[in-house]
Formats: structure tokens, C-alpha cells, sequence
């Protein structure tokens, strides 16, 4: 995918309330990953880097997904901190630090390097139940622009910035032992932060949400996971980001 972060599903870890069962959501395909763990941080194993793993580290939530192509490395650090190093232009992955629940109005405050090589995303994610959607709020990102494959909603101005309002559906795609369909809702800023060192930014979910209610864009009823992501494809890059 030069268009893939969109178009093909970056598979990550989730640990749904509505399902109670953790899930990776693929195009066509679901895994579960042997190597994921929960708890209070983790160790490096592999030798494509730190394994995938959920839990809780310094009081805030972190999620972290690898298909174990790249070379990655995620390391929680004290507080809301987490540092990302990846390599090799390969493969999907996906990590970072926020709160499990999210909730409809937090104000997320994030600060640090941010240094892709390729296709990268730093942004707000998170899903929600009830029904199941899956969300962007896009702060900056490397080569590939997600305007350039998906249905453009609208506009939004959050925080002094203005964000392009998309959506796109994922049709049929399995989730443990059922098949689903959901969709994607996406803010994008515009223009994007500069993703070639320091940066920093505070972000109203609370504005970015009513703007997709007004668009008919419902969020799910329950929230599940809220975080500070950085994700990347077929790329390589580092990233230093604390949450607040």
C-alpha cells in the first residue's frame, strides 16, 4: 500500500468491553498474536523487537501491535512517555499511551519528536461499541496523505487548526468468530504538523466528535481504548511522545 494506511487495514490489538476478548482486525483475516501480554510494561523477545502487548504502565494505558516485519522497539517510560524505533521498511505496526476507556470530551495533550521515514501517522486513536467504530484524529504524518482514499465528509475547526472531516468502511471483515462491518471516522489536520522533529499540540475530542455527530457520524454508545498513537507501513522512523 503507498495507499495502504488507509485502504488495507493496519492490524492492531484491541480489548473490547463489548466483547470482553482481545482482537486484531485485518483485511479479510483475523490472528491472534501468541506474544501478547498484559501488565505493567514488558521485556524486549524478539528479534523483530518488542512483542505486541496492552496493559497499564505509569498510570495511563498503552496498546502495542507488530506484525513482527519491522525491526520495532516500543518502550514505555515514566508518566504518559512512550518511545517508538522502527526499521527496515517493513511490515505494519502500531503503539502508544492514553486511557482505557476513552471518553466523548478529553482534552489530550501530547509533546516530543516526531521523525517518519515513509507512511506514518501521529494521532488521537481509538474505537468505540456499540456500534463499532474506529477513529483518527491526525496531528501529522509522513508520505501518505489519508485524504487520497477516503470519502471526504466535510471541514472542522478544533484548537485554532482546521481538519478535513473523512470516512471510510471496512465491509465484512472478521472479528474473532463473526464478521463485521465498520467504519472509520477521520480528522485530519490541515496542513499537517511538522513531522521532521519537536511537536506538541492539544486536542478537544469533545469538538472534533460533535463535528461528526453534526455529519451523521455517530460514535458508539462505549468507549473502548483513547490513545497517543504513532503507527507506521512498509517504513521506518523514530518517535519520543508523552501524553497528558
Amino acid at each position: 500500500m503507498s495507499q495502504a494506511l488507509s485502504q488495507a487495514k493496519i492490524s492492531k490489538i484491541f480489548s473490547f468491553s463489548c466483547i470482553a476478548l482481545f482482537a486484531t482486525v485485518v483485511t479479510g483475516a483475523v490472528t491472534l498474536p501468541t506474544n501478547a501480554t498484559k501488565g505493567e510494561g514488558f521485556g524486549l523477545l524478539s528479534h523483530s523487537g518488542t512483542p505486541s502487548a496492552t496493559g497499564t504502565s505509569n498510570g495511563y494505558y498503552y496498546s502495542w501491535w507488530t506484525d513482527g516485519a519491522a525491526q520495532a522497539t516500543y518502550t514505555n517510560s515514566a508518566g504518559g512517555q512512550y518511545t517508538l524505533s522502527w526499521s527496515g521498511n517493513n511490515g505494519n505496526l502500531v503503539g502508544g499511551k492514553g486511557w482505557n476507556p476513552g471518553t466523548n470530551g478529553r482534552v489530550i495533550n501530547y509533546s516530543g519528536t516526531y521523525q517518519p521515514n515513509g507512511n506514518s501517522y501521529l494521532s488521537i486513536y481509538g474505537w468505540t461499541c456499540n456500534p463499532l467504530i474506529e477513529y483518527y484524529i491526525v496531528e501529522s504524518y509522513g508520505l501518505y496523505n489519508p485524504l487520497s482514499a477516503a470519502l471526504k465528509r466535510g471541514l472542522v475547526t478544533c484548537d485554532g487548526a482546521n481538519y478535513d472531516i473523512l470516512m471510510t468502511t471496512h465491509t465484512n471483515q472478521l472479528l474473532i468468530n463473526s464478521t463485521q462491518t465498520f467504519q472509520q471516522y477521520w480528522s485530519v489536520r490541515n496542513p499537517k504538523k511538522n513531522p521532521r522533529g519537536l511537536i506538541s499540540g492539544s486536542v478537544n475530542t469533545g469538538c472534533h466528535f460533535a463535528a461528526w455527530q453534526n455529519l451523521g457520524m455517530s460514535l458508539g454508545s462505549s468507549h473502548n481504548y483513547q490513545i497517543v498513537a504513532t503507527e507506521g507501513y512498509q517504513s521506518s522512523g523514530t518517535a519520543t511522545i508523552t501524553v497528558s
